[in-house]
């Protein structure tokens, strides 16, 4: 009678999962028409970049979008290729910083006590809660006092500031076991030797979440451009994409050579998140966990 009782039960549990499969599936295939969108989009004919209701597949396909925006760099006064450059300088710089500042900060919060402790970690969520746009202006104050306008440290600085990366890396840190600290503390490590050797392998995913979503933001971000960069030469790649379609007297123009130039700045992202979308999870997953 009881193996007679749990076979409905099974079948029930089994049609319950290919049910919630196939709900996944189609929501899976729902989020990547984005992705197929801007894709397709880039590789789209004029004749089909404005034609109503819009398509999401290309029915002819063509490079002539890629053509057009090597025609208008070339012809610009600064080349394409300073854009990049500075990009990838400003990004490769902005990650690698921030990921050490937020690891050196969120290891003394977690794992040593000092006085003001709790209040210094409140401060930090607390600025969580002030968009950008309410210290735009005394940031261009501080930067233009320091007198880092028009170079690297104008792109860099501002950005060291990571408040959710902070966060992030404490949450990860705070499950690193304290016994294997002092184990490595009474075999003669230093606090360097811990943070080092026992701390950051142990914390790998959150650092590489950190990483991503810190390439993410300076990849694409214009602000400091905007901001702190008068000198054209030291502008960088989005900039340089969102000026494409400006002071035109049509809307029309330029506008496939703007969608080649999106896609060129959303594959970094779209490559690296695959690669390491498996960290994101796990950390996402044991953030919260104490």
């Amino acid at each position: 009678m009881r193996l007679w009782r749990k076979k409905p039960r099974l079948r029930q549990n089994d049609q319950f999962q290919i049910v919630l499969y196939v709900l996944l599936t189609l929501l899976a295939v729902f989020m990547l028409l984005p992705l197929i969108y801007i894709f397709n989009h880039a590789l789209k004919p004029y004749n089909e970049l404005f034609i109503y209701p819009p398509r999401i597949f290309a029915q002819h396909v063509t490079l002539q979008n890629f053509v057009e925006l090597f025609i208008v760099s070339s012809s610009s006064a600064v080349p394409v290729t300073r854009y990049v450059f500075n990009s990838v300088i400003t990004t490769g710089m902005i990650v690698f910083a921030v990921t050490i500042i937020s690891a050196l900060c969120a290891y003394p919060l977690s794992k040593h006590q000092f006085p003001g402790r709790k209040l210094l970690f409140a401060v930090i969520l607390l600025s969580l809660m002030f968009a950008p746009e309410t210290v735009a202006i005394p940031r261009y104050l501080v930067a233009a006092n320091l007198g880092i306008m028009n170079t690297y440290w104008g792109h860099l600085l501002p950005n060291l500031a990571a408040p959710v990366s902070v966060f992030l890396m404490r949450q990860f840190i705070d499950q690193v076991p304290n016994e294997l600290m002092e184990a490595a503390k009474m075999d003669g490590a230093g606090e360097v030797t811990i943070f080092l050797r026992v701390v950051i392998p142990m914390i790998m995913p959150a650092v590489a979440t950190v990483a991503i979503l810190t390439f993410q933001g300076a990849w694409g971000n214009v602000e400091t451009s905007r901001l702190f960069m008068q000198d054209e030469a030291m502008k960088t790649f989005p900039f340089f994409l969102s000026t494409l379609t400006n002071g035109l007297a049509n809307n029309v123009a330029r506008q496939g050579a703007a969608a080649a130039a999106a896609v060129i700045l959303f594959l970094p992202n779209f490559i690296i998140f695959l690669f390491f979308q498996r960290k994101v999870v796990a950390t996402m997953a044991h953030s919260g966990i104490k």
